[in-house]
Order: C-alpha cells, then structure tokens, then sequence
C-alpha cells in the first residue's frame, strides 16, 4: 500500500452510559495486519478527543470503482486504557484515503473481574460478502392482524438494533441513538469518498427504511423487543463500534428529520436498495447512485431515477427527547428572546462536562461571548466553526444537553 495516501482520524472517549468525556486516556494505534507495530500513541484532551491525526490508506480510485479487487480502505486497530476504566480494543477501523473518520469509544469504570471490552469491525458491505435483501412492499398494509402503527411520524431518540437475524434469540440488542444508527449505516454500506449528492441520496434511502420500522413497528407487532436488525437480509447493515465518517456526520445532522414519502401514503416509505453490482434489486443501486453522482445528478434527481418522480422528500415535525424545538431561523449575534436564552442554558449546561466550552451569561441577547461558545462547541462536535446556530447546530445542543443532563438509558450503546 503506498505511503502517498492518508486518511486522518479523531478518536473521541467517553465514559459509557454517561456523557462524559474522559480526558488523559492513552490511544494506542496499530496496523491490524501487524498489531505489534505501532504507528500512533495519544492522549485525550479535557473534551475527551485526540488531535486529528493521519494515516496510510489505498489509493482512493479504489473505492471509486466497482469490480476492484484491492480493498479499498486500510484496517487499524485502536486500543484505549484510563485509570479507572476498562481499557477497550476496536479493531479494523476503516481508513479510506481523503477522509476525515471519527472513532467514538466508551469505556465502562473498572469492575474487578470485567474482561476488558473487545470489538471486530465486519468487513464494508460493498467490499465483503453479505446476503441479499429478501424483497419486501414498500407500503405495509396497515390493517395487518397485531400490527401497532403510530398516530404520527416522530423521529426516535433511540432505536433498538437486533445484532443478528430476527429469529435468533442469541444476539445483542442495542439501544442507539436514532443519528448514530444512521451515521453507522451509512459509513457502513456507502463509501464517504462518493459525490455529496449521491451520499444524501443514500441517506434519504436509509432513514425512510428505517423510519417505516419505527413508524408501523413492524418487528414488535412481530412479538419481538427491537426496531430493526443489523442483517442485510432482513434490513440495514449496522455494526457495533465502527468508526464514522466525518462529512456522512454531517450531512446526517443536517437532513436527519427527512424520510421519503408517496402522494396519499402516511408511512415512510419502505426504499429497498442493494449495490447493484454483484446483487440486483427493485429499489436504488448503491453503485449506480454513484455513478449518476458522477455526472451531476441532484439528490432527489437520483431518488427519482430509482423510484418514479413521484417520491417526494418529506420532514417529520416531531423529535423525541428534544427539549424544544428548532426556531426555524438561524440564531446569530443581534438575535434575542427565549430560543437564544435556551441555547446559552444548554451551553452552560454542557460546558460542565467540556470544560473547553467557556462559560456564558445567560441574558438570551447572541452577542459574541455566545458565539465564541457556539464556535466552540461546534469545534468538539465536528461541526463547521460559524458561530452560529443553524439547523444541525441546533439539534446537537439539543441532543449533548439532553445526554449530559441525565443518566443514559440503561444498556444504552
């Protein structure tokens, strides 16, 4: 693998079921070809993160191709150790060339007797060998015998991920954050080297997949405790601790309430989708998304090319665990009232846990201290610097103040 092609990465720590971050952790990474050989040590800063740091990656061309033989994206393995917590091993975390990856660990406080944690990455679904999606109506009936459908379409804050087949008893069920999943799923079944337009087109396919789980409930008028599971035969691929890539973060933060919708038709819509490469489907081809990507095509142009141009994108007005909801403007210096004064509570509420976020009077007048702590919050949750609080801004406050001002759900991921 030539030296000539770098990824960087950022690993952020925090203490499992809390909000917390962990400052002063060791970072040790290393090739997982050779894992005696380390290429990287770090240390957490008081937000918990590292400094973003490169490493070697394959030629980028190779995620850009279908048919490649090389694999696209170079495997490190990342372990983290604190005192006073379990140390945790992730390995092949996936690097791909002219990307920016987050890698969030969570370390649970020490516990005579606890095996340290340990998680594999699975191979990428594009690269790896998955089964095929078995063909569903992208419309659920909704007089179905025990089926429970929801009076409205709300945006989750946590969803439950059946790690396995539906049928399998055995499998872990995880709690995640509703963002997260998707931001997993999306790293985990699209490549963050691919045209912004074809990413959003993506993503739009994957929340309205995964908002009509939520939406008819689907597995629980099934008899069972989860949303959706991680196997591509039934649903989405979603895999327990991987790394995410920074400008699918961002673009999740920015569309996360839009699904896809029919004229006359209440629920999301259920949009299959496969790679179109090695498997054919009725639905949107991730390969031939990309290659309309490619010669120009808006997201909703590719949405339209795969599933008729009377799909339309569509927006939920409800997020759950939101303490109140976005103004529908953009709060900057001049701006005043309660929405303002909200955002200098939360600020301040979570400067308690990041320590780098300064302090602010809360007088709900936007002058510059409160957008040097805007600034500064946006720069240890990976968003752009403005200084201001537009859309995603607005809901990442929301989402880290909700997280930083009460126990998380219990077994939550």
């Amino acid at each position: 693998m030539p030296d000539s092609f770098e990824g960087n990465l950022q690993v952020n720590v925090t203490e499992e079921g809390y909000l917390r971050p962990i400052e002063n952790a060791t970072v040790t990474i290393a090739d997982t070809g050779n894992p005696e050989v380390i290429v990287d040590e770090l240390r957490t800063d008081s937000s918990g993160q590292t400094p973003r740091f490169p490493l070697a990656a394959p030629d980028p061309q190779y995620s850009l191709e279908p048919d490649q033989l090389q694999q696209p994206y170079s495997e490190y393995n990342c372990l983290v150790q604190a005192p006073g917590y379990e140390s945790k091993m992730v390995s092949a975390m996936q690097i791909l060339a002219g990307t920016n990856s987050l890698q969030p660990i969570r370390l649970r406080p020490l516990t005579p007797g606890q095996a340290p944690g340990s998680t594999v990455i699975p191979t990428h679904t594009l690269y790896g060998y998955y089964p095929a999606k078995i063909p569903e109506a992208e419309v659920k009936p909704m007089a179905e015998s025990g089926e429970i459908v929801l009076s409205r379409i709300v945006i989750p804050e946590y969803i439950v991920v059946h790690d396995g087949v539906p049928s399998d008893p055995t499998a872990n069920n995880y709690y995640v954050r509703y963002k997260d999943y998707i931001k997993n799923v999306a790293s985990s079944e699209i490549y963050a080297t691919w045209p912004e337009s074809t990413i959003y087109a993506n993503l739009l396919v994957i929340m309205s997949f995964t908002m009509n789980r939520v939406y008819t409930e689907f597995y629980r008028g099934k008899g069972y405790d989860f949303t959706i599971t991680s196997s591509t035969a039934y649903d989405q691929k979603w895999m327990p601790n991987r790394n995410i890539y920074e400008n699918i973060d961002y673009l999740v933060d920015t569309i996360f309430n839009n699904f896809l919708s029919r004229p006359g038709i209440r629920q999301p819509i259920l949009t299959g989708y496969c790679d179109g490469n090695r498997v054919s489907c009725e639905g949107l081809s991730q390969w031939g998304s990309k290659a309309l990507g490619d010669s120009g095509y808006s997201a909703i142009d590719i949405i339209h090319y795969y599933y008729g141009s009377d799909m339309y994108i569509n927006e939920a007005e409800t997020i759950s665990g939101v303490p109140s909801s976005w103004p529908g403007y953009t709060l900057t210096i001049g701006s005043s009232g309660l929405k303002v004064e909200q955002v200098q509570e939360h600020l301040n509420r979570i400067a308690r846990n990041y320590p780098a976020i300064p302090k602010i009077t809360v007088d709900g007048v936007y002058g510059p201290a409160t957008a040097e702590a805007v600034k500064a919050f946006q720069k240890i949750f990976d968003l752009p610097q403005s200084g201001v609080v537009d859309f995603p801004t607005w809901y990442a406050i929301s989402d880290i103040y909700v997280g930083v001002s009460r126990i998380a759900e219990p077994g939550a991921y």
